[in-house]
């Protein structure tokens, strides 16, 4: 097997410079890394990560802790996280939270004890114990989609991303009420999320900017699940005066709605427009086509293993959040005509438009 002496050799070059190259501990100049490379090559050598991270103090390692497998939202983030992550030379150790307070905090324990040399972790609604552990263990981490206010007392800093969720839901608000609806009800996500608390506030000022009161009944919770969706959903549907127009706060809560809409009888757009949070591949696919909000899933994961990496380059800087802009994908589900395929506007106030054609 080729050892680190034989690689310099065949190089041309000292075992420090083979080191440096390896371990990005000292400058090297282009056509010398080259050759270090290539000799890598020729001869086959693959380094030693453990031996290496003895050197460095790090193992070139990532932890994600995200619910992946019982939420498909992520699975495009962490697609994102990968990539970065890979091109960076970093592998990902990733563990599924279950978005269940008691177990983040324990795989996110375990996945520092495999020394990983940051995290990025999406937290539950009640993080607390995962905060404390992260802060307490100086854990450089980045916080995903779900964030914690900064500005709370006792809040603890941390690096933060997560794309914009006020006002592309007020955006949704808006565009239902420019189509002459007054009813407009709001199936809202798992209380004490970030998500849920932004977009209900999103949902709160689209009103106040449609100048249409805001009726506490037309509020419900699906919890995040498609199964509370669907009771929330009915639980609207069978209000004295029910809504005619429904936002779902996302995917998931949507395949929910549409199973209670089903099951009343209902036809969208014919008798409740509908409206969601979160695009998804297979939207164009439904019949009525379901005009959406598209998150930048994928770059969202790419921006935190970004900003991951700054950290660990300066660990001693400001934390920051870093807020990515939503598209809103214009179809038919809202009771628009289908609108004609243009190519998107560039971001602007958190938001870009697939459509930049009149709401009417």
């Amino acid at each position: 097997m080729p050892t680190m002496a034989d690689v310099a050799r065949h190089a041309g070059v000292s075992v420090a410079t083979v080191s440096h190259v390896l371990n990005d501990t000292r400058p090297v100049l282009p056509h010398t890394r080259q050759a270090v490379l290539d000799a890598m090559d020729e001869l086959g050598y693959t380094p030693n990560t453990l031996a290496r991270s003895l050197v460095t103090a790090r193992t070139r390692s990532i932890g994600l802790a995200v619910s992946a497998i019982s939420n498909p939202y992520f699975t495009e983030i962490l697609q994102g996280v990968e990539a970065a992550a890979l091109e960076q030379g970093y592998s990902l150790l990733i563990a599924d939270p279950h978005d269940d307070p008691a177990h983040e905090r324990k795989v996110v324990q375990l996945l520092h004890e495999r020394r990983v040399d940051g995290m990025v972790v999406a937290p539950s609604a009640e993080p607390g114990e995962l905060l404390a552990y992260l802060t307490r263990h100086r854990v450089p981490t980045v916080l995903l989609d779900r964030i914690v206010d900064p500005s709370a007392e006792g809040a603890p800093r941390f690096d933060q991303v997560c794309a914009e969720n006020a006002e592309p839901t007020a955006r949704l608000v808006t565009h239902l009420a420019g189509l002459g609806h007054r009813r407009i009800a709001l199936v809202a996500g798992r209380p004490g999320l970030s998500t849920t608390v932004e977009r209900v506030t999103g949902y709160r000022h689209g009103l106040a900017s449609a100048g249409l009161p805001h009726d506490e009944r037309l509020l419900v919770h699906g919890d995040s699940e498609s199964a509370d969706a669907e009771r929330a959903t009915a639980a609207l549907l069978s209000l004295p005066t029910p809504p005619s127009a429904l936002v779902t706060a996302n995917n998931a809560m949507t395949l929910g709605a549409l199973r209670a809409l089903r099951a009343h009888g209902l036809a969208v757009p014919d008798d409740i427009a509908l409206c969601c949070f979160d695009d998804f591949p297979w939207a164009d696919l439904f019949s009525p086509r379901l005009t959406a909000i598209a998150q930048p899933s994928r770059d969202i994961g790419v921006q935190a293993v970004r900003v991951l990496l700054e950290r660990l380059a300066a660990p001693d800087r400001p934390a920051r959040t870093v807020r990515l802009p939503c598209t809103f994908v214009h179809r038919t589900s809202c009771g628009c005509p289908d609108p004609p395929e243009r190519p998107s506007q560039p971001p602007g106030h958190g938001l870009r438009r697939s459509d930049p054609s009149s709401d009417q």
